[in-house]
C-alpha cells in the first residue's frame, strides 16, 4: 500500500460518484485513433526487492567517478566534498525551505545565503553578490541582458574561449529579446582578436577565465578597452575553485562576474543540479537580477535579515522586471557555503594549489607520450592537449580500459573538423599519481 493507495473497490466508489461505468469513459472526448490499444512498452510491475535488483544491474554499467582514474572536466569538476556538507544540509530545518518570504519565520535561510553573498563577494572580488541563479550558463545569459540594460547597448560579445554550453544558452534566452549575440569561434590557439572587436555597438564583451581550453588570462587590458568604448566586461568562471589561486576577476575590472558554484560543496551528481553564482559593482546593483539578501535590525535593536530590491523580480511588479529568475538553487547555496566555511581563507588557496600542482605534474607525464602535444600553457587544474589521431575514439578505447580519459573538444564542436584531436583533461585533489601513471600508460598504448 506504500505506492498504490486505491484499492479496486475504491476505484469503483469513484467512478461511481462520478457516473462512470468504467476508466474507459474518462477518456470519450480522445479520437479512438489516438488511444493505445494495449500496455506501455514497459517491464511489468515487481516487488520493490526486485526493483532494487533490477536498478542496481542497471546502474553496474555506469563507469562512476569514484571507480576509475578520472580526467574529465569541461564546466564540471570532481571535488571532494567533506561528509560534513551532506550532514548540516539533510537537516530537516534546511532540507524542507523554501523561499524566504516571511523574513520572521526565515532568519536561519536568509542568515546562511547572506553569508553566501559576501563569499561569493569575496572571492570574485566584487562589491555585492546575489542569493545564487540555476547554474552558471543561466546567469551568463542575465549578465548578458544586464549589460545591455545598462549600456542601452543590443550586441553581445562572446569569446571562443566560453564555454559552448554558456554560449547556446546565451543565445537560446536571448533570441526574442531584440539583442544580438556574437559569439566567436572556438579559441584554442588563443588566436581571436577581442580588443580589436570592441566598438560603440558592443555592450559587453563576454570572457571566461580559465577558459574552455584552459587557458588563464590577464584580462584588465581587456577591462580597459571595454570601458573605453563605453562597454562592460563580463567574466564567467566555470571552476570556482581557481578563485583560490588567480587574482579574482573584480581586480582586473570585470563589471559583472557569473560562475557555476557546483566544485564547492557539490558532487558531479550525473550532471546537476548546477549553482549560478552571480556578482557585481555597487554602482550596478539594481540591475542585478534575482534575489539579494540584506542585513537590518529589529524594533529591538537585533541583527537580522530580509530580502530586499525584490521588485527586480517579476512577481512583484512584472513591468519593472530585471528578469524572469524567481528562486535559487538554495540548497546547493548552502552546500557551497558550509564547504567554503570549513576550508576558510587559507584552506581555500591550499585547496587551489593543489588542484593546479597536480595538473601541472599530469602536463608534465603526458609530455613524454609519443604523438601528444600539450596546447595550454597557462592554466589552473584543466588543459588542452592534441592527440596524432581523433580524440574521441581514443577516449572511448580507455573507457573500455577503465579510464575515464577527459572530454574530446569534438563532442562539443562536432562541425571544427580542426578540433577532432584536441582533448581537454582536468586533474584535481582527487587525482592520484596511480590515476595519472594509468593514463599515460593507457594513451601509449591506444595511440601506438
Amino acid at each position: 500500500m506504500r505506492y498504490l493507495p486505491l484499492t479496486e473497490a475504491d476505484r469503483h466508489a469513484m467512478l461511481k460518484v462520478i457516473g462512470a461505468a468504467g476508466v474507459d469513459d474518462l477518456f470519450v472526448d480522445v479520437p479512438e485513433a489516438a488511444r493505445r490499444d494495449g500496455p506501455v512498452d514497459l517491464p511489468h510491475h515487481a516487488g520493490e526487492m526486485e526493483v532494487e535488483r533490477r536498478l542496481a544491474a542497471l546502474a553496474e554499467k555506469n563507469l562512476s567517478a569514484g571507480r576509475a582514474p578520472f580526467f574529465i572536466g569541461a564546466g564540471a569538476y570532481r571535488h571532494h566534498v567533506p561528509a560534513t556538507v551532506d550532514a548540516l544540509i539533510q537537516r530537516g530545518e534546511f532540507l524542507t525551505s523554501y523561499t524566504p518570504y516571511q523574513p520572521e519565520v526565515s532568519q536561519g535561510t536568509l542568515q546562511y545565503l547572506f553569508e553566501f553573498q559576501t563569499q561569493v563577494a569575496l572571492i570574485t572580488g566584487m562589491d555585492v553578490a546575489n542569493a545564487s541563479m540555476y547554474d552558471g550558463a543561466t546567469a551568463t545569459a542575465e549578465a548578458a541582458a544586464m549589460a545591455c540594460r545598462i549600456t542601452k547597448r543590443k550586441t553581445i560579445l562572446l569569446s571562443g574561449d566560453l564555454h559552448p554550453h554558456y554560449r547556446s544558452v546565451t543565445a537560446t534566452a536571448l533570441q526574442y529579446s531584440g539583442l544580438e549575440v556574437e559569439a566567436l569561434d572556438p579559441d584554442p590557439l588563443d588566436i581571436e582578436d577581442l580588443l580589436g572587436r570592441i566598438g560603440p555597438a558592443i555592450a559587453c564583451v563576454v570572457v571566461q577565465n580559465p577558459g574552455f581550453f584552459g587557458r588563464v588570462r590577464d584580462l584588465s587590458a581587456l577591462a580597459a578597452a571595454c570601458h573605453a568604448e563605453g562597454a562592460l566586461l563580463v567574466v564567467a568562471v566555470t571552476e570556482p575553485v581557481s578563485l583560490g589561486l588567480i587574482a579574482p576577476p573584480g581586480e582586473m575590472g570585470a563589471d559583472i562576474v557569473v560562475a557555476e558554484g557546483q566544485s564547492i560543496g557539490n558532487g558531479l551528481n550525473f550532471g546537476g543540479p548546477g549553482l549560478g553564482l552571480f556578482a557585481t559593482t555597487d554602482k550596478y546593483l539594481r540591475q542585478m537580477p534575482g534575489r539579494l539578501v540584506g542585513q537590518t535590525v529589529d524594533t529591538e535593536g537585533r541583527r537580522g535579515w530580509v530580502l530586499t530590491l525584490s521588485t527586480r523580480e517579476q512577481h512583484i511588479r512584472r513591468e519593472k522586471a530585471t528578469s524572469n529568475i524567481c528562486t535559487n538553487s538554495g540548497l546547493c547555496a548552502l552546500a557551497f557555503t558550509i564547504h567554503l566555511s570549513l576550508l576558510g581563507e587559507a584552506g581555500f588557496r591550499r585547496l587551489a594549489e593543489i588542484n593546479h600542482a597536480n595538473a601541472v605534474a599530469l602536463a608534465d607525464k603526458l609530455r613524454r607520450v609519443k604523438g601528444l602535444r600539450v596546447l595550454s600553457q597557462t592554466f589552473f587544474n584543466e588543459f588542452a592537449v592534441v592527440l596524432p589521431k581523433p580524440a574521441a575514439p581514443v577516449v572511448e578505447a580507455l573507457a573500455e580500459r577503465g579510464i575515464l580519459a577527459g572530454v574530446p573538444a569534438s563532442r562539443f564542436y562536432p562541425s571544427y573538423p580542426e578540433l577532432a584531436e584536441v582533448l581537454l583533461l582536468a586533474a584535481t585533489e582527487t587525482t592520484t599519481e596511480a590515476d595519472m601513471d594509468a593514463l599515460v600508460a593507457g594513451l601509449s598504448e591506444v595511440l601506438s
